[in-house]
C-alpha cells in the first residue's frame, strides 16, 4: 500500500498524500472459516463485525442483532470493504415506544426494552463493533429525543446516532421496504407508502431511485385508548383527525368503537386525497409536514410499509387500542375500489422497514493528494453524515447547476437548515481543467455558504482525482476563509457516514472509515 510523503505550504494548507488504512488489530475478525482464518493474506482481505440497529419510532421501538462479513475490493486507487454477506442473529419483539406524558419518552421504560434485547441476544455492548440509533415520525418530536439518542448510544456501544427527518425517513423506507429494490428489477415506478404511528411517508421511485419524497400528518397512534375506550393519549394531529370526523374528543373522554372506526375512515379518504389530488383540498394540503408530493406522473404500482402496511396486508390483526388497524383495513378498502388508482404490488418489509439492522463498516483509500487547511482543527471527526448531489458535468460546467443541485440534496437529506457538520460526497468527471474546476468550486461555495458563514466547516470529499486543486480554488481564488477539507479518491453515497482519524506523521495521513446503512434489499 502506497504512502507518499506529504508537505507544508507556504499558505498554511497542508496537503495530504493517500489516506492511512488502519491496523486490522483493530477490527474483529472472529468468525470461524476453517483453515483459511489462518491465512494471513486471507485475514487481511476478510473482516467480522458485530452490529446492532434500534429503531425508536412514534409507536413502536425494536432492536436487531446482525453479523456482517466484510471483504476488501480493490480497483484503481480505491480501496473499500464492502458487506458481502448479512446474517441477522437476533430480532426483538417490537414493542410500543413508552412515553412518560405528551412530552416525554419514558427513558428508565424504554432502556428496560433495549436491555432485555441484548439480553436475549445473548450480546454485551462491549460486543457490539458498529450500529446505528434512529429516532422517526413523533418520537423526535419529544423534548427529551436528543438526550434519549444519546443515552441509547452510549448503551450501545459505538453507534451512529441520526434523527431520521421527514425526507429522510421517506427515502430510508423506500430502501428498507424492498420498494427500491422492485423498482430497480422491474424498472417500474413505484409509490411506497409508509404508514407509522405519527407519520406518512411518501415516496417515488423510479427504476430504483428515490425522485420525489413528502410526509403527511397521519398515523396509526395519534390516538391510543385503553381497554374501557377511554382515551388514554391524544396527539394535536388526532385530535385535528376527529374533530375532521365531526369529534370534539379530548384525553380522558370515553369513545366507542364505531366512532374510532370512523374518524379512521376520515384519516384514509384524507391519505388517498393527499396522494391523488390535484391539487388536494385546502384541508387535506394543511396536512402535508412538507412541500406536497410534486406531480407523481405515471406510477405502477403501490407498496406499503410501517405498523399500518402489515394491516393494509392482513399480516396483522392485532388491536394495539389505536388506530392502527381500522386505518390499515380502511386503506385496504380504498385501494380494492380504486379509489387509489394504481395496483397493489406485493409486500415487502412492512413494520420492519426503517429498522436499520446493522450498519456496515468499510475502509477506503483517498487518491494521490488532498488539501487540508488546519488538520488541528478538522480532525478528528466522527460520524460526519454524507450528503451526496445528483448532477451531470458537461464540457461546459454551470456553477448553478452545480449549487442547485448541493442544495436539493442537503433539504432532501433534512441538513438544510441545521448546524451538523456533514461530508459532501461529489462527482467529477471529464478534463480538470481551470475552466472547468473553477465554476465547479463556485457552485460549492455558494450553496454552502450560510453554513460556512456560520463558522462551519467545509468537508468534501471526491470521487475524481481533483481535491488538491479544487481545494486551492475554494481557499486562494474563492475566498472560503473558514476551514476546508477536500479529499479525493473515495466512493460514498446518501446515508453513509464518515469517520476522518488525525493527520499521522511523518506520513502525513489520514484514516477514512466509512459507516454506511446496510438494507436488506438495497439496489445500490
Amino acid at each position: 500500500m502506497p504512502h507518499t510523503e506529504g508537505h507544508d505550504h507556504d499558505d498554511g494548507v497542508r496537503t495530504v498524500h493517500s489516506a492511512y488504512l488502519p491496523d486490522h488489530d483493530h477490527l474483529h475478525d472472529d468468525e470461524d472459516y476453517g483453515a483459511l482464518e489462518d491465512n494471513p493474506i486471507w485475514q487481511q482481505d476478510n473482516v467480522t463485525l458485530h452490529s446492532v440497529g434500534m429503531d425508536i419510532g412514534s409507536s413502536g421501538t425494536q432492536v436487531v442483532f446482525s453479523r456482517l462479513h466484510l471483504r476488501r475490493i480493490s480497483e484503481d486507487l480505491t480501496s473499500r470493504y464492502l458487506v458481502v454477506r448479512r446474517e441477522t442473529l437476533h430480532r426483538s419483539p417490537v414493542e410500543l415506544t413508552p412515553y412518560a406524558d405528551d412530552e416525554y419518552i419514558d427513558a428508565p421504560v424504554l432502556g428496560s426494552i433495549i436491555d432485555r434485547a441484548y439480553r436475549a441476544a445473548s450480546v454485551e455492548p462491549a460486543d457490539v463493533d458498529t450500529g446505528v440509533v434512529i429516532l422517526t415520525g413523533e418520537a423526535l418530536r419529544r423534548r427529551n429525543a436528543e438526550a434519549i439518542a444519546g443515552i441509547l448510544a452510549e448503551r450501545g456501544g459505538e453507534l451512529v446516532n441520526a434523527s431520521a427527518g421527514h425526507h429522510m425517513e421517506a427515502m430510508l423506507a423506500a430502501y428498507g421496504s424492498g420498494a427500491a429494490k422492485a423498482s430497480y428489477e422491474s424498472g417500474r415506478r413505484i409509490l411506497n407508502v409508509d404508514i407509522g404511528g405519527g407519520t406518512t411517508k411518501l415516496a417515488v421511485l423510479d427504476r430504483g431511485q428515490v425522485v420525489a419524497t413528502a410526509a403527511v400528518h397521519v398515523g396509526g397512534r395519534l390516538q391510543v385508548v385503553d381497554g374501557t375506550g377511554r382515551i388514554v393519549r391524544l396527539d394535536p394531529a388526532g385530535g385535528e383527525h376527529a374533530a375532521r370526523a365531526g369529534f370534539a374528543w379530548k384525553t380522558g373522554d370515553t369513545v366507542t368503537g364505531e366512532e374510532l372506526t370512523l374518524v379512521a375512515e376520515s384519516m384514509a379518504r384524507a391519505l388517498v386525497e393527499a396522494v391523488t389530488g390535484d391539487p388536494p383540498s385546502p384541508a387535506v394540503r394543511a396536512l402535508y409536514l412538507t412541500d406536497p408530493l410534486p406531480e407523481p406522473g405515471p406510477i405502477d404500482g403501490v407498496m406499503f410499509s410501517g405498523g399500518v402496511g402489515e394491516y393494509v396486508y392482513g399480516r396483522e390483526e392485532e388491536d394495539f387500542g389505536d388506530l392502527g388497524r381500522r386505518l390499515g383495513h380502511a386503506l385496504r378498502r380504498h385501494v380494492d375500489a380504486g379509489a387509489l388508482p394504481y395496483p397493489l404490488l406485493p409486500a415487502g418489509e412492512c413494520i420492519r422497514a426503517t429498522a436499520l439492522g446493522a450498519s456496515e463498516y468499510s475502509v477506503q483509500l483517498s487518491g494521490n493528494t488532498g488539501c487540508i487547511s488546519d488538520p488541528d482543527a478538522l480532525l478528528p471527526r466522527r460520524n460526519l453524515q454524507v450528503v451526496r448531489p445528483v448532477y451531470e458535468l458537461g464540457e461546459v460546467v454551470d456553477a448553478d447547476t452545480v449549487e442547485a443541485a448541493v442544495r436539493r440534496r442537503l433539504v432532501a437529506l433534512d441538513v438544510a437548515q441545521t448546524g451538523t457538520d456533514i461530508a459532501l460526497a461529489l462527482s467529477w468527471s471529464g478534463l480538470p481543467s481551470h475552466e472547468r474546476l473553477l465554476p465547479f468550486a463556485r457552485g460549492i461555495r455558494d450553496a454552502v455558504a450560510e453554513r460556512t458563514a456560520a463558522g462551519r466547516p467545509l468537508y468534501v470529499v471526491l470521487d475524481g482525482d481533483v481535491a488538491m486543486t479544487l481545494g486551492r480554488l475554494l481557499r486562494e481564488e474563492l475566498d472560503v476563509t473558514g476551514d476546508v477539507l477536500v479529499i479525493d479518491g473515495l466512493s460514498l453515497r446518501d446515508f453513509d457516514y464518515v469517520d476522518i482519524g488525525r493527520l499521522r506523521l511523518p506520513s502525513n495521513t489520514v484514516p477514512v472509515t466509512i459507516k454506511s446503512l446496510v438494507f436488506g434489499q438495497d439496489p445500490r
